[in-house]
């Protein structure tokens, strides 16, 4: 009879968890994407479970996911219909549909992803900025901008540019790396393509090198370079695009052979004492970046500098950057850093990337990022950029047959930027099972994102306050939990 009774009461009290939570659940494996699954169950309570949530444990808030505005994808998204180009750009930007972008990227003049080089006004000496231009944005940046803020309106934005004006620089040319046909220094392996016939036009006296002002470090320089940036924010209001925040430099210490510039972090700290204040009377932010290196001292330099640190709100970093944003995050545990650019990858889109992106993702998140942006929204299908490089991309456009596909990459940034929302909060665990991102939405929901790597299945007990939640995960597969009380 006792026995009756607690069998009884045990039902009951599973059936009433099930009535009170609600639990969607989608995953993506390499032939199978975006799935609704019914592969969860309130379990029994005990103290056995594979990981530990407890939603009351919140670490940094989420400012949002999304995507870089660059001229290769607009071209390649205008070779669609204007069908399906609609249909992308709902999926990708409009609120509680598909990936639900909300920060996005844009470059401020040329960058590698361009149709060529060019800057905002190449007349040498024009240190008013008289002849300042965004005539070739009106061409490409903008309507791609309009047609995604048409679906959300409330899209943030920051830019960075990959090098200034040609004539601001020492080398009055783009890049800093020669590619000139018969005598390229850069090999092929390193970049995994062929350079043959491809020409920047620089000789090799030309060249900069990393560790080296190329800005000229001038004070008329410094002057007009801030007032750049200045036109730059108010010609883009001018077309209803607000720029909410600016980086000075995109991988400072690069020297490419596409528009780059080379800046030391002393160099940029001055540059950055011209430019906070044309910023502050703009209110627009300035974050430092972006950083592609493994050394916190060079971003340690702008945060201490008197000429810099007043002005400086964050830090973006990217590629090897990565392994200097743990460091920062302990020493300035309250300073906003971004994930400001994901690796690119070689083109071949193949779910072996996909995988590397979502370790990406981890590693940014459990140091500290308060935002995820991916760079090319959208490629032609094996195409090379103007200066000869193959990357990944959200979306492949085929250019013969005009139609496109949403790349494995795309699949794993959205189980995570379709559920977690503006303002969610990192969640800590604990447990064995570490494979996974954790996080509570303003409206109490939880997000769970977990990835079996195994080529079997497995089952995940997940504690979630007061319940054991199972969830059984195919082999190589992406997925989402979004937990909802009732």
């Amino acid at each position: 009879m006792i026995k009756s009774i607690v069998c009884l009461l045990f039902t009951m009290m599973v059936s009433l968890l099930n009535s009170q939570t609600r639990i969607e659940s989608v995953n993506t494996t390499k032939t199978d994407q975006w799935k609704t699954k019914n592969n969860v169950s309130i379990k029994k309570f005990s103290d056995k479970y594979d990981v530990e949530i407890n939603s009351n444990n919140r670490l940094q808030t989420i400012e949002g996911f999304g995507t870089c505005f660059n001229e290769g994808g607009w071209t390649s998204l205008n070779l669609l219909n204007a069908s399906d180009r609609e249909k992308i750009f709902k999926e990708l930007f409009a609120k509680n549909t598909g990936a639900d972008f909300t920060i996005c990227r844009m470059p401020i003049g040329a960058n590698d992803f361009s149709r060529d080089w060019y800057s905002y006004n190449e007349t040498d000496g024009d240190f008013e900025m008289k002849n300042f231009s965004i005539a070739n944005d009106k061409e490409t940046l903008i309507p791609f901008i309009k047609n995604a803020q048409k679906y959300n309106p409330d899209l943030k934005l920051w830019a960075s540019p990959w090098s200034p004006p040609s004539w601001m620089k020492y080398n009055k040319h783009y890049a800093l790396k020669s590619l000139q046909k018969g005598i390229t220094n850069i090999k092929s392996d390193e970049w995994g393509i062929d350079f043959i016939g491809l020409d920047n036009g620089l000789k090799p006296d030309q060249e900069g090198k990393e560790g080296t002002n190329m800005f000229i470090q001038e004070d008329k320089y410094f002057k007009a370079y801030a007032l750049y940036f200045s036109k730059f924010i108010q010609t883009y209001k001018k077309e209803k695009i607000n720029i909410s925040m600016v980086m000075p430099q995109n991988e400072f210490n690069s020297a490419q052979p596409f528009p780059s510039c080379t800046w030391t972090a002393n160099g940029l700290a001055k540059f950055i004492s011209y430019l906070g204040p044309q910023m502050n009377a703009l209110n627009v932010k300035i974050f430092f970046g972006t950083m592609e290196r493994p050394n916190e001292k060079l971003v340690d330099t702008i945060l201490t500098s008197e000429l810099s640190s007043k002005y400086v709100s964050g830090v973006g970093f990217q590629w090897a950057g990565k392994e200097a944003i743990p460091g920062i995050h302990k020493k300035y545990p309250d300073l906003t850093l971004y994930q400001s650019e994901q690796e690119c990858g070689n083109g071949k889109n193949d779910w072996k990337y996909a995988k590397y992106t979502w370790d990406l993702m981890k590693h940014y998140f459990n140091n500290g990022a308060s935002a995820y942006m991916y760079w090319n929204t959208s490629l032609r299908q094996n195409a090379i950029s103007r200066w000869g490089w193959k990357q990944n991309s959200l979306i492949s456009v085929d250019a013969e047959t005009k139609t496109y596909r949403y790349n494995y990459d795309y699949y794993v940034l959205k189980h995570l930027s379709h559920y977690v929302k503006h303002n969610a909060k990192l969640v800590a665990t604990n447990g064995s099972f570490k494979n996974l991102l954790v996080f509570v939405n303003p409206d109490k929901s939880i997000v769970i994102v977990l990835q079996n790597d195994d080529e079997k299945e497995k089952t995940v007990n997940i504690k979630v306050e007061n319940k054991i939640i199972g969830v059984l995960l195919e082999p190589d597969s992406f997925n989402t939990l979004l937990i909802k009380q009732n």
